[in-house]
């Protein structure tokens, strides 16, 4: 109740908020919202301009642009929130038993994170994804699998801290088990964290999903996607840019909000952040307006 206290006076999180549910609808009601079949082609319409009838024109199929936005957004968004999912719950379950059990274990999972965080996230992803081929399903496994390490790592340090908490040690010495530890005692204080990381992250895995349906390892046609559309449109981009900005605007506007709500998030969990930077930038006024000398 607290947090939700502090997330509600925050009108950032208002506004990402408000736009990420805005968005989550659209997605999820796209038949009933969508004007025209993102599908349907129709070479004697192509290229139309924003008219009465293609609120956003057409592109070079004779696709309604506005059509393929709004089901782009149901693509996008639940492949964004399944590796968002797929990429926490890994690197809790190796991060909390890592930093919890130690020694040869820790050894051996931290030697596998390294491996993966040797890698850059969009070359390992890329790979992947040429590996495996494109669909939906590699794409998640692609993405998931190029970000997990660093969350995981995250996750131990914070275990580790916390196994010096007095808490922890009452537990041990009452006879709990590692495993209810771990799960009752542990888990509740890395989650709030990771939640953090997972808003902020959110609007990075909807950009990597751009990046790679532009490349053409992502999304495939005639799959409406953003990061599709871009690359579709970007050869009649001096006739009509509208079809590469349109989805490049909603691509910024949506990866924005997740960022917005995971610093609203932060601010909500350690208030103490945000007044750190108030009183920084306080007295940064007050050192410019005092005579040199």
């Amino acid at each position: 109740m607290l947090l939700l206290k502090r997330l509600l006076r925050n009108k950032v999180a208002w506004f990402s908020v408000g736009v990420i549910f805005c968005i989550a609808v659209v997605a999820l009601f796209a038949p009933y919202i969508a004007p025209h079949d993102p599908l349907e082609v129709e070479l004697t319409r192509r290229l139309q301009s924003p008219n009465a009838t293609f609120l956003l024109g057409t592109d070079h199929l004779g696709r309604c642009i506005l059509s393929r936005l709004i089901y782009g957004a149901r693509i996008s968004l639940s492949i964004a929130l399944t590796v968002t999912a797929l990429t926490t719950s890994i690197s809790l379950i190796v991060g909390t038993i890592a930093g919890y059990v130690g020694g040869k274990v820790d050894s051996v999972l931290m030697r596998i994170c390294d491996v993966f965080l040797s890698f850059p996230n969009l070359i390992l992803a890329l790979a992947i994804v040429g590996i495996m081929g494109a669909s939906p399903v590699n794409l998640v496994i692609a993405l998931g699998a190029s970000h997990w390490a660093w969350y995981a790592r995250i996750v131990r340090s914070k275990v580790l801290s916390l196994k010096q908490e007095n808490f922890i040690k009452a537990a041990i010495v009452s006879g709990t088990s590692s495993v209810q530890i771990m799960v009752k005692h542990l888990l509740p204080y890395t989650i709030a964290e990771i939640a953090v990381l997972a808003s902020l992250d959110t609007g990075w895995v909807i950009l990597q999903i751009s990046a790679l349906s532009f490349l053409g390892l992502g999304i495939q046609p005639p799959t409406p996607e953003w990061g599709a559309m871009i690359t579709d449109g970007r050869e009649f981009f001096r006739r009509e840019p509208g079809l590469m900005l349109y989805p490049g605007l909603i691509i910024f506007i949506v990866a924005l909000s997740f960022n917005l709500l995971g610093d609203a998030l932060r601010d909500a969990l350690d208030p103490r952040f945000g007044k750190t930077i108030k009183q920084r930038a306080s007295l940064t006024t007050v050192e410019t307006s005092l005579p040199n000398g």
